[in-house]
């Protein structure tokens, strides 16, 4: 027989300053739902087996296994078995931050997302199988980090209206990753080069950076060529600005100065001033 749970976690004030707290968790046979003015914090819900009808704004959708969706605090919503069992798993959370880290992880919300039957979201019920029994192991910070790690899985696997996940975008991208990884130390690597190594055209690879990173792989390129000087600095007091630049990538090392103060804030020689023994 099926093994639901269930738990409510006591929230203090000093709880409820935190970024994020946790205030449920649970796995249940879903019954039928209606709620008028909404749920007072966030509320998130999937389908692990079954399938449900969810109504939001005015618009029902179904949510089959490895489906789910975020709502909104005071926002109506009812929900249901559609036919047969339902079996739902749940987590809700609140927080001084709750709102803001939501909406800069970009997580839809009051939107169905999916995910692959091999991703850990497909799973997530049975972990917190073993985890919920304590309230204690969900105080305060801990409960913090459950919630943050949880809406991180979402952003990381979770797939609205057919696009990719995030996680598939960067599988997509691995042999970029690699190529400049291997060779950012030379100054002709670009654009060009990379779609060459994707094997698509520099406006699609543009396309497909933009969705994983918000920046185009060019930006990419130079902020890691960036971070690798930064430890150039630091690890050899030897070598001059210039001598850096070019191992770096930067024909010229007035534009790798420009660039790197735009960058960190300050002059490579102010960096290694600051950071350096």
């Amino acid at each position: 027989m099926e093994q639901f749970y269930g738990r409510h976690f006591v929230t203090t004030e000093w709880d409820r300053r935190l970024p994020l707290h946790l205030t449920s968790i649970g796995f249940t046979e879903q019954g039928a739902i209606t709620r008028e003015n909404g749920f007072h914090s966030y509320h998130w819900l999937h389908t692990v087996e079954g399938c449900g009808e969810f109504t939001v704004n005015g618009s029902t959708v179904k949510l089959y296994p490895n489906q789910g969706i975020l709502l909104k605090p005071y926002v109506p919503h009812s929900y249901g078995p559609d036919i047969g069992g339902w079996k739902t798993w749940f987590m809700t959370f609140d927080g001084a931050l709750a709102s803001p880290i939501t909406a800069s992880l970009d997580i839809p919300q009051m939107l169905p997302l999916s995910w692959d039957t091999d991703c850990p979201l497909a799973g997530i019920h049975e972990n917190y199988r073993e985890k919920h029994g304590y309230s204690f192991d969900f105080a305060g910070i801990n409960g913090s980090l459950e919630v943050y790690a949880f809406l991180s899985q979402i952003k990381q696997y979770g797939q609205s209206r057919g696009q990719p996940s995030l996680s598939k975008g960067h599988e997509r991208l691995t042999p970029i990753y690699i190529l400049i990884e291997e060779k950012f130390g030379d100054p002709n690597l670009g654009l060009v080069r990379m779609a060459e190594e994707l094997g698509v055209s520099p406006q699609y690879l543009n396309t497909l950076f933009r969705k994983s990173w918000g920046i185009s792989p060019y930006q990419y390129l130079v902020q890691f060529r960036i971070q690798k000087s930064k430890e150039l600095l630091l690890a050899d007091r030897s070598r001059t600005v210039k001598e850096i630049a070019a191992a770096v990538g930067f024909l010229d090392d007035s534009h790798f100065v420009h660039t790197f103060h735009k960058s960190a804030g300050m002059t490579p020689v102010q960096f290694r001033l600051q950071y350096g023994e």
